[in-house]
């Protein structure tokens, strides 16, 4: 068998050789530089696509995962015999006790603001390096020493007024029946202001101490652990070891806390595969019409070949071999290509927001000259330019394989006619 692969073998590879070098000038050339030009834009953007909204969509997910929900949320147990199990489990990293409340903070400049305010440990920065990786402090520091102070989030801060120093009420707050629901007694001063790569996190979230949680809280509060693991898909795994060892323990995954988040994140970035299809699609549609008039055109070629014993499978081969090549052809620029870019997006970011600046700005000294000095860059490209790209190989190799296959399907696919030509018929037409 291998014996008359190989030279079968051989020798489609001799003859698509030749009709490709005597193809350089002519019309298949260009389609087939086309085809290739397609399939190498068609990577390189999506590379990039993907991997800039990996980044997006990773840095949110990471926010959430390490200060929002936790891999594991428990509650219900018993504090030390809880965290004596911890420190056994060999798949826990950490295990930290918090509380958390509803609350309608109010600033010194009497604005107002809905809040999720968290009581955790004074050394959560120190027991969660998940959390410290994820928290930035852009003012003060994450302070919780004094049962007064707390520590808020960049867009909280900013829609308050407040900053570093300042007093904040928590006029309102949700709680048990010995709580008071509205009471101007719930004094902190903020002694820090950190900012995080989601959003929401920012805008809603506070920290105060434990202390100053069971105090204001109330008894009713209930005492939740956020539990972090080494590998976050063996959550179900823990969660089977901790409700073996606390039956009465009430135990939530970051898969299910965070469903409907991770839902729409699926579904876009399953409408974005679509996406992928559907170029790749294109491209393969021209890929079958110009290996449709080529085997058109080599008719002549193709009965001559039969007629010395070529077998229509190998001869069509000839064809899906140069479909092969169009593919990969494409297909490893793209990838170069789109790596590149996506590895310097932070630099692309920056060169777009001067590009338009430099746009507008010349645009406002045509029409308004006066108004061009206001004129400022765009902050939204620095935003985006420092959320970093990420790269999966599996998604990468896929979009490669796409392309490679998209054009190895139309050849294939446009060379089927070849089977059913025959020799009598082409020499009597020619």
């Amino acid at each position: 068998m291998k014996n008359t692969f190989m030279p079968a073998f051989r020798w489609v590879l001799f003859v698509s050789r030749r009709f490709s070098r005597v193809d350089r000038k002519g019309r298949s050339a260009v389609t087939s530089f086309l085809a290739s030009l397609g399939i190498c834009f068609g990577v390189m953007t999506l590379i990039t696509v993907i991997s800039v909204m990996n980044g997006f969509q990773l840095s949110f997910i990471d926010a959430i995962m390490e200060i929002s929900s936790y891999h594991v949320r428990v509650e219900n147990v018993e504090e030390s015999a809880f965290q004596s199990f911890c420190q056994t489990e060999p798949e826990i990293i950490s295990a930290t006790p918090f509380y958390e409340a509803q609350s309608l903070l109010v600033g010194e400049s009497e604005k107002q603001g809905a809040a999720l305010i968290r009581g955790v440990s004074k050394d959560q920065l120190a027991l969660d390096q998940g959390f410290r990786k994820q928290i930035r402090i852009l003012r003060g520091r994450f302070d919780l020493s004094s049962e007064d102070s707390i520590v808020i989030g960049s867009s909280l801060a900013n829609s308050l007024g407040i900053f570093v120093g300042t007093k904040v009420s928590l006029f309102a707050l949700s709680g048990g029946n010995d709580v008071e629901l509205i009471s101007s007694d719930r004094t902190f001063t903020v002694t820090g202001v950190f900012h995080t790569g989601y959003a929401d996190i920012n805008s809603a979230y506070a920290f105060i101490s434990l202390e100053a949680a069971r105090k204001y809280f109330g008894k009713d509060a209930v005492l939740r652990y956020g539990v972090k693991l080494h590998d976050t898909a063996n959550d179900a795994l823990v969660i089977s070891r901790i409700q073996k060892k606390f039956p009465q323990a009430r135990t939530e995954s970051w898969k299910n806390y965070n469903r409907s988040f991770f839902g729409a994140l699926r579904v876009e970035k399953n409408m974005l595969m679509l996406l992928v299809f559907l170029i790749f699609l294109v491209v393969g549609i021209n890929i079958f019409n110009g290996m449709r008039r080529m085997v058109y055109e080599r008719r002549e070629e193709i009965s001559v070949l039969t007629a010395f014993g070529g077998k229509p499978s190998l001869i069509q081969s000839i064809f899906v071999v140069q479909g092969f090549l169009v593919g990969v052809i494409g297909a490893i620029p793209g990838l170069a290509l789109g790596l590149l870019l996506s590895v310097q997006m932070s630099r692309i970011f920056t060169i777009m927001s001067k590009l338009v600046y430099y746009v507008q700005y010349v645009g406002y000294m045509i029409i308004s000259p006066e108004n061009a000095r206001y004129l400022r860059e765009n902050p939204m490209y620095m935003i985006y330019g420092h959320i970093p790209p990420r790269i999966i190989p599996g998604e990468v190799l896929v979009i490669m394989i796409f392309g490679v296959f998209s054009s190895l399907l139309a050849s294939w696919v446009a060379s089927r006619g070849v089977l059913k030509m025959t020799v009598a018929e082409v020499l009597r037409d020619e």
